[in-house]
C-alpha cells in the first residue's frame, strides 16, 4: 500500500514524537524544541492538502486507505475523513504546533519527553478522526490516554498522581463496555470491523439500545457529560497548561465525534428513542454546570467546568436530528477547539508569572500587561459567544435548531449564552480590570514575542471563524445531510 495523505497525517508527529525521544538529554533542550516546532508544522503542513483536495459535493469518504492488519480477524488498516472529521484532523495538527510554542520556556525538565508526549499524541487523535476499521478506532482511542497519562502524572501540579489515575480509569473503563458492543458487532457482521459495513447492519430494537448504552459509556465520559463530568476539572486544575489545552481542544471532541461515528448510525432507532435522555442531560450540563462554573475562585475550575457546558451544547445540537443541530454542534467542536485552548493558555501566562490560578490573587492586570490582557479578554468574549467571534456560530445554530425543534428546549439552551456571559464577565472583571490588586500584579511584564505569536494565531482563528464560518460549513454541509438521511432510516 503506498503511503497516502491520512497515513502521513498520523505517523509525521508520531515519528518526530519517536526522534525526540530517543534523544534524552536535558543538555540537548535547545535542539529538542526545535525539532519539536519543525515536527509539529510540518505536521500540519502535511493536512493542508486534505482540505484543498477536499471534494464538498460528496458525502463518501475521501482519501481512502486500505491495507490487511491482523487477516485472521479481517482487521484492517482502514482510513478515510468525510465532511464531519475533516476539520478536526486540521484542528488537532494546529493546536500541537502551538502548545509546542507555549512550553518553549516554560517546560525545562525532561523536555524531550514532554515535546515527544505531545507530537505522538497528536498522531494518535488524528488517527481516532480517520479510522474506518473498528479496532483500528480503538486502538488509537485508548493510545490517547497513554501520552495524556505520562503529561499529567510527570509535568503537572501537586495532586497530580490522583489526577491521572481518575482520568485514565474513567476514560478506560466507559471503553471496556464499548468494546463489548465492538464484538458484538463483529459476530452480528459475519466477521468485519469495518465501521460503514456496521451502519447498514439490521438489528432488533433491543440489540441498538444495548449498543447504543455500550457506545455511550465510553463516549459520555469523554465528551464528558453530566453526570460523568467530574473528572474533567480535576484533570484541568492538576495538568500543565499544555495538557490542559489540548485536552479541552482536542480530547474532548473524541467523544462527541464517537457518537456521529458509532452510536447514532448503528443504532438510530434507539438514538431517536433516546434522545429525550441525551437532551435532558445535556440541558442540565447546560444550566447546572453553568451555575457551577459562575462560584469557582480557580480560574483553571472556572474554564473546565465552561467546557462540559459548552460541549453539553454540542451533544443537545447532535440529539435534535436536524442539519442546523448537527452543523452547529460541529462548528461548536471546532470553535470550542480554538476558544478553550487560549483560555487555559492566557491562564497559563498569568500562572507562569505569578504561580497562582485563585482569582482573588489577580485585579487590575490590564495596567501592566494590557496586550495580554486585550487578547485575553478577546478569548473572553468568545466563550461568553460574543457575535463575530467563533463562539457564537456554533451556538448560535444550535439554539436555531433547537427552535425548529419545541421553543421551550431553545429557551433553556439559550440560557447558556446568560450563564456564559455571567461566569465569563466575572471572572474578567475580577482578574483583568479595576486597580491593580497587589504586588504580584503591580511588577508584572507583558507577553513577549513567543507568547504574542502563540496567542495571536488563536486570535486572528477565533475572529476569522466568527466573521466568516462558511469554509467550515461549507465542508461539512453534505456529509450532514447524508449522515441525517442515514440516521432517519428505520432499521428494524
Amino acid at each position: 500500500m503506498q503511503m497516502g495523505l491520512l497515513s502521513l497525517a498520523i505517523w509525521t508527529p508520531i515519528v518526530f514524537g519517536a526522534i525526540l525521544l530517543a534523544l534524552g538529554r536535558d543538555d540537548q533542550a535547545r535542539m529538542v524544541r526545535w525539532i519539536a516546532l519543525i515536527g509539529s508544522i510540518v505536521s500540519f503542513l502535511v493536512t493542508l492538502p486534505l482540505y484543498s483536495r477536499f471534494n464538498t459535493t460528496t458525502a463518501d469518504m475521501q482519501f481512502v486507505e486500505k491495507a490487511g492488519w491482523i487477516d485472521r480477524f479481517n482487521v484492517n488498516y482502514h482510513l478515510g475523513v468525510d465532511g464531519i472529521s475533516l476539520w478536526f484532523i486540521l484542528l488537532t495538527a494546529f493546536i500541537t504546533i502551538v502548545v509546542v510554542i507555549s512550553a518553549w520556556e516554560v517546560i525545562t525538565e525532561r523536555v524531550n519527553q514532554y515535546m515527544g508526549a505531545f507530537l505522538i499524541l497528536s498522531g494518535f487523535m488524528i488517527g481516532v478522526f480517520c479510522a474506518l476499521d473498528a479496532v483500528l478506532f480503538y486502538v488509537f482511542f485508548e493510545a490517547t490516554l497513554i501520552p495524556m497519562y505520562l503529561i499529567i502524572g510527570i509535568w503537572g501540579g501537586p495532586n497530580k498522581i490522583y489526577a491521572a489515575f481518575k482520568f485514565f480509569l474513567y476514560t478506560l473503563l466507559g471503553s471496556l463496555l464499548m468494546l463489548v458492543a465492538m464484538v458484538y458487532l463483529y459476530t452480528k457482521s459475519g466477521g468485519s470491523f469495518d465501521i460503514l459495513t456496521w451502519h447498514k447492519l439490521p438489528l432488533s430494537g433491543l440489540a441498538q439500545t444495548l449498543l447504543f448504552f455500550g457506545f455511550f459509556a465510553a463516549f459520555a465520559v469523554k465528551v464528558p457529560m453530566f453526570p460523568v463530568h467530574t473528572w474533567l476539572p480535576d484533570v484541568h486544575v492538576e495538568a500543565p497548561t499544555g495538557g490542559s489545552a489540548v485536552l479541552a481542544a482536542i480530547m474532548l471532541k473524541l467523544g462527541a465525534y464517537g457518537f456521529l461515528r458509532f452510536s447514532m448510525p448503528i443504532a438510530p432507532d434507539a438514538s431517536r428513542e433516546w434522545a429525550w435522555l441525551i437532551i435532558a442531560l445535556s440541558l442540565i450540563a447546560v444550566i447546572y454546570v453553568g451555575l457551577v462554573a459562575m462560584v469557582q475562585q480557580d480560574m483553571k475550575k472556572l474554564v473546565a467546568y465552561s467546557s462540559v457546558a459548552h460541549m453539553g451544547f454540542v451533544t443537545l445540537g447532535f440529539f435534535i436530528f436536524n442539519d442546523l443541530g448537527v452543523s452547529g454542534g460541529l462548528v461548536m467542536m471546532i470553535s470550542h477547539g480554538f476558544v478553550s485552548a487560549a483560555m487555559f493558555l492566557c491562564i497559563g501566562v498569568l500562572y507562569d508569572r505569578v504561580h497562582s490560578r485563585q482569582i482573588a490573587d489577580y485585579g487590575g492586570v490590564v495596567n501592566t500587561m494590557p496586550t495580554f490582557a486585550a487578547l485575553a479578554v478577546l478569548f473572553a468574549m468568545a466563550n461568553a459567544g460574543l457575535p463575530a467571534t467563533a463562539g457564537f456560530v456554533g451556538e448560535w445554530m444550535v439554539i436555531l435548531a433547537a427552535v425548529r425543534a419545541n421553543f421551550w428546549l431553545a429557551l433553556l439552551a439559550a440560557t447558556s449564552l446568560i450563564l456564559g456571559a455571567a461566569y465569563t464577565l466575572w471572572m474578567v472583571k475580577r482578574v483583568y480590570f479595576g486597580p491593580v490588586g497587589n504586588d504580584h500584579v503591580k511588577v508584572l511584564k507583558d507577553i513577549n514575542a513567543r507568547e504574542f505569536v502563540m496567542l495571536g494565531v488563536l486570535a486572528l482563528a477565533v475572529l476569522y471563524m466568527g466573521i466568516y464560518p462558511k469554509p467550515f460549513t461549507d465542508v461539512m454541509n453534505v456529509s450532514v445531510a447524508g449522515f441525517l438521511k442515514h440516521v432517519a432510516v428505520s432499521k428494524l
